[in-house]
């Protein structure tokens, strides 16, 4: 259930809400998309304990939203190889396998970064920032997802 790219994840998800999850190691950014992948908009940020709580946390916000599948940004290095933050989100999107929906890993490079600068460029102040900025990475990243998911759909 676990796609890295995004033919795959489009054939295994039956359409719907999408949710963005932006997993670093202190918080995860969340974000969701309409049901006809129009649009993202960030949601809220989970602090992140233990794995459990974590998971319980994603699960509740997943059946409150009535989320089809996940879209999980994939840190990896300038050149496209893994590194120890991408190893460990690959590990995550395996942890999250019992909520039991298609996950996609999308290239985040540069989402936390763009998100930072159109904040700074918006006059956001540095406390607003900080709690803002994984929810707007994780709606960043899925915004990227559903732009090319939507093409794929106009293919068929």
């Amino acid at each position: 259930m676990i796609h890295d790219n995004a033919i795959d994840f489009y054939e295994a998800c039956p359409g719907g809400k999408l949710a963005g999850l932006d997993v670093g190691t202190k918080t995860i950014g969340l974000a969701t998309c309409d049901a006809a992948w129009s649009f993202a908009g960030p949601a809220e940020t989970i602090r992140r304990t233990k794995f459990q709580k974590d998971l319980a946390q994603l699960t509740a916000f997943v059946e409150a939203q009535g989320i089809s599948g996940l879209v999980l940004g994939l840190p990896l290095n300038m050149d496209g190889t893994d590194s120890p933050r991408t190893q460990s989100t690959r590990a995550f999107a395996r942890n999250i396998a019992p909520l039991g929906l298609p996950v996609l890993l999308w290239d985040e490079r540069w989402s936390t970064q763009a998100v930072e600068r159109a904040m700074i460029d918006a006059d956001v102040s540095r406390a607003k920032r900080a709690d803002k900025v994984d929810a707007m990475a994780a709606a960043h990243i899925l915004q990227g997802a559903i732009d090319a998911l939507v093409n794929i759909a106009h293919r068929d």
